[in-house]
């Protein structure tokens, strides 16, 4: 009982973006269950050997990442240890943490890994000449712009770019942050500024987007299949997209569309109105699969509709169910839309339900979106009390976690293959 009890993990993930603001990793982090956590663990060493045991063992590096890397810290002990190498090397990044003297045992140890194939990142780095030797060969050095001088910022990281080195900038919360930090040579970011562009008044939503939310207007009323067909008729651009789709979908059958009502009837409301959900972002947004808003709403909308299922034992098809769902995709339309939620929640006429979750996290539709962004951040604490406040399990947040991480990553799958 005792070792499964330290197997009970939280799982986060933070993204890493690119220059593009495109996903190409996570950093993992694990915490164990319960509000004893400093207690369970003894050493940060435990603490990062659990977290590699866990995500083998317990979750899996393909169901918690897809095809992205996975960001791991790294202790000094962990490092000197032979379960690195039990590790994928091609999605495994170690973090040596700060905590770690960087002395000639360390370099050798890193480069020795660094020749099996493993990416080194130097994790919450300050810069010094010293270190030179690391800088050599290392492939990534995380530096946490908030606990850096903003005027020492530029100077340091013009020192680090003469070397062969990614550079990573932490904590980067504001668009105005991440524009400064490319200006001075980095290409990494961590940070949540990507929830947040500038909002300058109420942005109009362009023809693209409207069509797409009328269209998701129409579903979720009592819907007429005419208006619906309707509406795709006077947008090209998403008859051409839903065919795709259907054609996808329906791969396994020898059935040829014949026309543009028969794919509506192929596809079925359900489906269709999960499409249009998700579709908002992927024809909105130019990052496409990788875009960390995309990834972030999907997720959500899943959890949700798990927990709901869970919690209400009604089928995916329920309204209850759907709601869950909508209300986690659409909490993140005013970052894509650069406009305020309630212009969003107006234009689409919702239910007082999905209405108060969106715009004030409140009922049972408010208290799981909390939850979701709250893991999102990893603030494992609020996590904690949320479970406590709505009766889930942990087992039953674990389970629909990682659900919808694998959703996310089939989405990813299907869409490469349509």
């Amino acid at each position: 009982m005792d070792q499964d009890h330290e197997l009970r993990f939280f799982i986060g993930r933070q993204p890493i973006l690119d220059l593009k603001q495109e996903i190409i990793g996570y950093e993992l982090l694990f915490r164990a269950a319960g509000h004893h956590e400093t207690a369970q663990f003894e050493s940060q060493t435990q603490a990062s050997a659990s977290v590699i045991a866990s995500a083998l063992s317990g979750f899996g590096f393909q169901e918690v990442l897809g095809d992205k890397f996975g960001f791991l810290n790294i202790t000094a002990s962990v490092l000197h240890s032979e379960m690195l190498e039990l590790l994928p090397i091609e999605q495994s990044v170690l973090e040596i943490l700060e905590t770690i003297e960087l002395d000639d045992n360390v370099r050798l140890r890193c480069q020795q890994l660094k020749s099996q194939g493993f990416r080194i990142a130097l994790d919450d780095h300050v810069y010094s000449p010293d270190h030179a030797s690391f800088y050599k060969f290392v492939d990534i050095i995380k530096v946490d712009i908030m606990a850096t001088d903003p005027e020492e910022l530029p100077v340091i990281a013009a020192k680090l770019r003469q070397y062969p080195v990614q550079l990573l900038a932490e904590r980067v919360e504001t668009v105005e942050q991440f524009e400064q930090c490319v200006k001075y040579g980095f290409v990494l970011f961590q940070g949540y500024f990507f929830e947040k562009p500038v909002v300058l008044g109420k942005k109009r939503i362009d023809s693209s987007g409207l069509a797409m939310m009328k269209l998701l207007h129409q579903l979720n009323e009592d819907w007429d299949i005419d208006e619906v067909e309707n509406t795709f008729r006077e947008n090209p651009t998403l008859t051409f997209n839903l065919l795709k789709l259907v054609n996808s979908v329906m791969f396994s059958t020898r059935e040829k569309i014949k026309n543009l009502r028969h794919a509506i009837m192929m596809l079925g409301i359900a489906h269709l109105r999960r499409w249009v959900q998700l579709s908002l972002f992927a024809g909105k947004d130019e990052r496409g699969l990788n875009s960390p808003l995309l990834e972030m709403a999907a997720v959500r909308a899943r959890l949700l509709e798990l927990l709901t299922m869970q919690h209400t034992g009604l089928s995916r098809t329920s309204d209850v169910v759907e709601a869950a769902f909508m209300a986690g995709i659409l909490s993140m339309l005013d970052a894509l839309f650069e406009t305020e939620i309630d212009a969003i929640v107006a234009d689409l006429n919702l239910s007082d339900e999905v209405a108060n979750a969106l715009l004030r996290r409140e009922g049972t539709l408010g208290q799981l979106l909390l939850l979701a962004e709250k893991l999102e951040k990893t603030d494992f604490t609020a996590v904690q009390d949320i479970l406590e406040q709505t009766g889930i399990s942990f087992d039953q947040l674990l389970s629909a976690q990682l659900d919808a991480f694998n959703w996310r990553n089939s989405i990813v799958r299907d869409q490469r293959r349509a």
